[in-house]
């Protein structure tokens, strides 16, 4: 089993228990906080906007951990601009969210346009860029129209290639002289696994769990890869942006000096990572999932593979945390997903100890360490892209019985943001080219399955007391370092 003490001599990089400031990334980098429609948003039945499956899922009992739903979320759509001021005042430079799809096309087809929803975008955009703060734009963070749905099976279907195509393209020509960084999809990984293969997430699909999962991924790549053919062939020279994917990776460390432990890890980043940019950069899905897989992953014709290669500006990668990983030959792990890849996620050390500090999600430790690794294995897998990290954070469990200034006093998550950012200036140091990391998560929000349970907000919502937001120490820090107030790192926080 894997031994603490071989990652103390360096190999994890003492940066992690050390002092970072502003100064050790380049001055371009870029610093931002991030969050999705249906998480934030909420006017879920106002300004025109047609359902998405999460409203529907939400409705089904059992699939919200508190019930809830995102009906008035965090209430971003009427309280924009309070949000600005505050990513403003923290002094952010970017800001990353989603655009709800059926708030363009309520039925999601592309033939009724929402003119309320340009409008709420646009107003969005352009406060935004008033207070220098740039928009990174997600075109889909989950949130399928409901109508694309129950009218032809959704991602099932490869149809919706072509409505995605067009999506895509309305919000390039609306947006796009003002938005200059794109993102398809938002770890597409989710959708298909949660979505389709466990049922945990909407549209809540776990009926044919061997198939359904790497169809859905098949047709999101597809969709990734129209979208920026529409945008580099008409949009770009113009408009002068770039477009990229957003994948989610849960660090693979091997277990052990084992071959069997190292091999069972790097399937595992080929399960993660490999899915989908193997087929951007080398033309095909990895070879082990062929190989575990056979016919239940689809090919790609030849001018789908030409249609995706290189397919990317830039890579988001959105890391929250890592495991060890044993070989093993029934894996404990439940589901098709997991058991096709004969690996075990180990969350101790040889001696019992925890790979981390545990935040709120039962997923969740803080492991500095996997977020280099993860980066220079991109760097060294692809061809070393230009990287994102468009997601990082860590939650903590709601409470109402504690007053407000103590669940504002995140002091783990004040270690977690300076230890994860020492460890990006290491690997940008080690060559990965690394240009920005942004914060999970701007606010508290609706935390999907979890609902209002779980709390990843550099700013405190307060639920009882009409969704009032009050920053936490996370926020001040931030502020602080993106000030390049280095006297910081001697006070205690």
């Amino acid at each position: 089993m894997a031994k603490k003490e071989m990652f103390e001599d360096g190999d994890v990089g003492q940066a992690s228990a050390g002092a970072v400031s502003r100064t050790d990334f380049p001055p371009n980098f870029v610093f931002g906080v991030a969050t999705s429609a249906y998480q934030v948003e909420g006017a879920a039945s106002e300004g025109g906007r047609g359902p998405s499956i999460w409203d529907a899922f939400c409705r089904n009992k059992g699939k919200i951990v508190d019930e809830s739903d995102g009906e008035v979320a965090v209430d971003q759509y009427h309280r924009y601009k309070e949000d600005i001021d505050l990513i403003a005042k923290l002094g952010f430079d970017a800001y990353r969210f989603s655009i709800s799809w059926s708030r363009i096309f309520p039925d999601g087809l592309g033939a009724n346009l929402n003119d309320e929803g340009i409008t709420y975008y646009n107003n969005l955009i352009n406060t935004l860029l008033e207070k220098g703060i740039q928009p990174y734009v997600t075109l889909y963070h989950w949130d399928l129209p409901q109508h694309l749905h129950d009218s032809m099976g959704g991602w099932l279907n490869k149809q919706i290639v072509e409505y995605f195509g067009t999506y895509a393209e309305t919000c390039f020509a609306n947006f796009g002289d003002r938005v200059k960084n794109w993102v398809t999809f938002n770890e597409p990984l989710q959708t298909a696994v949660n979505g389709y293969c466990y049922g945990i997430f909407a549209p809540g699909r776990s009926e044919n769990p061997s198939t359904e999962p790497y169809l859905v991924a098949h047709h999101q790549l597809l969709a990734h890869a129209a979208a920026v053919s529409i945008y580099r062939k008409k949009y770009k020279d113009k408009q002068g942006g770039q477009i990229g994917l957003v994948l989610d990776c849960e660090w693979a460390e091997a277990n052990s000096d084992k071959l069997e432990d190292k091999v069972a890890a790097a399937r595992r980043l080929d399960f993660q990572l490999g899915w989908y940019l193997h087929p951007i950069y080398y033309g095909d899905y990895p070879e082990v999932m062929r190989e575990r897989l056979g016919d239940q992953l689809p090919k790609f014709s030849d001018e789908e593979i030409e249609m995706l290669r290189n397919s990317v500006d830039f890579v988001g990668l959105n890391h929250y945390t890592s495991r060890f990983i044993a070989h093993a030959e029934d894996s404990p792990e439940e589901g098709h997903f997991y058991k096709a890849q004969m690996m075990a996620r180990i969350a101790q050390w040889e001696g019992g100890e925890s790979i981390g500090k545990k935040a709120a999600s039962e997923w969740l430790y803080v492991v500095p360490w996997g977020i280099r690794k993860a980066l220079n294995y991109i760097a060294h897998r692809y061809q070393n892209p230009p990287i994102y990290i468009t997601e990082s954070g860590m939650d903590d469990e709601e409470n109402d019985t504690p007053p407000i200034h103590e669940m504002l006093d995140d002091k783990l998550r004040v270690t977690y943001f300076k230890s994860y950012l020492a460890e990006v200036a290491q690997a940008i140091e080690d060559g990965a080219d690394v240009r920005g990391y942004f914060a999970w998560s701007l606010l508290d929000n609706f935390e999907w399955a979890q609902g209002y349970t779980k709390r990843f907000g550099l700013i405190y919502v307060d639920y009882k007391n009409g969704l009032s937001r009050h920053p936490k120490s996370s926020a001040y820090w931030f502020l602080r370092f993106l000030k390049g107030d280095e006297g910081e790192h001697s006070k205690k926080e």
